[in-house]
């Protein structure tokens, strides 16, 4: 092939607009003993096209093999709904009786432990003042993070400032139309 129909080909083949034909010739003579200097990436191109694996057509039972495939694994999953599922209703059933069975008879068996009110409200105020002096600890732990929430806040009003600085300028009667 001569230098000049090699270039017009592959500058069709680059654009596109090579046929079937013209990128077979190509294709033969890049895989040739004969190419010359200079097309070393044309050549690992066209023998890359002729190694690769061409994709075989589906079989014609493929698409009937699929839904048969489908088939099986809904008939498969039907056995779980239909033995399993119950089975383990009744276990939850079950599973539910016996917690309100043990929860009702633990209610009997609380006592009041104090005898003195005065105790009692001491002991109150020593555990609500506990609980207090936790929340309050994870409320300092928590500080750092209500920071980082602000930060996204400032930045929404900087944004702002500068969307009313990009109304408030003065377009010529032009450029007002092209960015309607």
């Amino acid at each position: 092939m001569k230098k000049e129909e090699l270039e017009r080909l592959l500058q069709k083949y680059y654009s596109g607009e090579s046929t079937v034909e013209e990128e077979r010739a190509l294709s033969v003579f890049f895989n040739s003993d004969n190419v010359p200097d200079g097309y070393e990436t044309e050549k690992a191109i066209f023998s890359y096209y002729i190694s690769s694996i061409q994709v075989p057509e589906p079989s014609t039972d493929l698409e009937q093999r699929i839904i048969s495939g489908i088939d099986e694994a809904q008939k498969k999953s039907g056995k779980f709904k239909r033995y399993i599922l119950p089975s383990l209703s009744v276990a939850a059933g079950i599973m539910i009786l016996a917690g309100t069975w043990f929860f009702f008879s633990r209610q009997n068996d609380l006592q009041d432990t104090f005898t003195d009110p005065q105790i009692a409200y001491a002991e109150t105020m020593k555990i609500l003042l506990g609980v207090s002096n936790q929340m309050n600890k994870a409320e300092r732990a928590l500080q750092p993070v209500s920071v980082m929430t602000e930060l996204p806040l400032k930045s929404l009003e900087n944004l702002s400032s500068i969307h009313e600085v990009i109304n408030n300028t003065n377009l010529p009667a032009g450029d007002s139309d092209k960015n309607k």
